[in-house]
């Protein structure tokens, strides 16, 4: 059974899509910087703060 079944009987289909962005984000913008030595720029900030947004409103009561 794949984990997205698994995950889907505690989370929304939204949830779940929103927890995989950022997720997405949180390995790739390290590994970016990092492994790939691109330089740090403003725009892996303004990435990240847009999906505070969606978090809020994905995961409020």
């Amino acid at each position: 059974m794949p984990a997205s079944h698994i995950g889907f009987s505690v989370l929304s289909l939204e949830q779940l899509k929103i927890t995989r962005e950022v997720s997405s984000l949180t390995v790739f913008i390290p590994f970016a910087v990092y492994y790939m030595n691109q330089p740090f720029t403003w725009d892996y900030v303004w990435a990240a703060l847009r999906m505070v947004g969606p978090v809020y409103f994905m995961f409020r009561p």
